[in-house]
């Protein structure tokens, strides 16, 4: 290579990548934008007052650094979590940083590296192997059966095989919305020995009423983390932040790894006074799963393979051109996500106009094919 291609001295493994990222258009572009998850309804003017007088008051005193324990959030949310599916979670059990992403990388920080693994399990979040990858930890992955769920003999002998400083699974699982039972979990955390078992529950507050939270088997298994964000539910996305529940090791273990003051005031004062208005907030949830439910079955009446969803997004194919249907969506102002394997593609589910809009649009790309 020429001195010019070699500049910057960037890691060698990383020369060539491309940044992780959705296609980011405006609205004049895609005016109904289904393709990150997002949750289409914001905070009412009551909470978005609510987090403006808090942020108003935080900025009184940005000349001072913020409690780099937070200590008052880590309390919220260790009573928020006690209502949705946990129980006996304390403060010195959460974790918080800049969205799940952040919690993501300073679990692999922390318990990865060099002469480690990480493991999961394909189709799964395109994130986690480049998690992987920043962390110089190698990264191994199973796959997943046709319908998307794990073969649990497999998983477990896997587990064993390859002996994972940290294995990666998704509750719902991201692309496909697929949720893990129980007796997998705790088989894996034990398949796992001293290895984490992180269950991502980023979508957890979609699942179905008949899906329990991964944070109910905490105090059976000391190697579990559980992971959440107030990105979805919470419609919080812009406010980013992500948090864990775990074994109060494991979350003092991280304080290591942590950059300093990592968490703003700007961020804990929005995040605090986002949960004070949890119940608001959260209200339109049940909207949401039955907006999801109602396109699962549209979708199937139209001979199109749908994937049971427990999150606000539903994967669907398969087409021979995924692209084709993909951009037809978009020339008609519908912008989806094309992800997943091969013939899939994923649509968030957002208001009932923007899912007629999204319906409607589908049904002239797919007369046109």
């Amino acid at each position: 290579m020429t001195a010019a291609e070699t500049w910057p001295p960037l890691r060698e493994e990383l020369r060539g990548l491309e940044p992780y990222g959705a296609p980011q258009l405006s609205l004049e572009q895609a005016p109904v934008q289904l393709n990150v998850n997002e949750n289409p309804y914001g905070p009412s003017e009551a909470c978005a007052a609510a987090i403006a007088r808090a942020v108003g008051e935080a900025a009184s005193s940005l000349n001072r650094y913020p409690d780099r324990e937070f200590v008052a959030l880590r309390g919220a949310l260790a009573a928020y979590l006690n209502a949705s599916g946990g129980s006996d979670v304390t403060p010195d059990m959460v974790w918080a940083a800049n969205g799940s992403n952040e919690v993501m990388l300073q679990l692999l920080q922390a318990f990865g590296g060099p002469g480690r693994r990480a493991l999961s399990f394909a189709p799964t979040y395109s994130m986690y192997p480049e998690y992987a990858r920043d962390t110089i930890t190698e990264w191994v992955v199973g796959h997943r059966e046709h319908d998307f769920t794990l073969d649990l003999d497999h998983a477990r002998s896997l587990v064993e095989e390859v002996g994972p400083s940290v294995v990666l699974l998704p509750s719902p699982n991201n692309p496909t919305g697929t949720a893990l039972p129980h007796d997998a979990i705790g088989v894996l955390c034990e398949a796992a020995g001293d290895g984490l078992v992180v269950v991502d529950e980023a979508y957890g507050e979609f699942r179905r009423t008949d899906t329990p939270s991964a944070l109910e088997l905490l105090p059976s298994h000391r190697n579990l983390v559980v992971t959440r964000t107030m990105s979805k539910a919470f419609a919080l996305a812009g406010g980013r932040l992500g948090y864990l529940a775990a074994d109060p090791a494991i979350a003092d273990a991280i304080r290591v790894v942590r950059l300093p003051y990592h968490l703003s005031a700007v961020t804990q004062a929005a995040a605090l006074a986002a949960l004070g208005h949890a119940d608001e907030l959260l209200a339109r949830v049940d909207d949401l799963r039955a907006e999801r439910d109602a396109t699962v079955d549209w979708l199937r009446a139209r001979g199109l393979t749908v994937a049971d969803s427990d999150a606000n997004f539903v994967l669907f194919g398969t087409f021979a051109d995924r692209h084709a249907v993909w951009q037809g969506l978009l020339d008609r102002g519908v912008l989806i996500r094309e992800t997943g394997p091969a013939g899939w593609l994923r649509v968030s589910i957002g208001t009932p106009v923007e899912m007629g809009q999204f319906r409607t649009a589908l049904t002239e790309v797919m007369e046109e094919l």
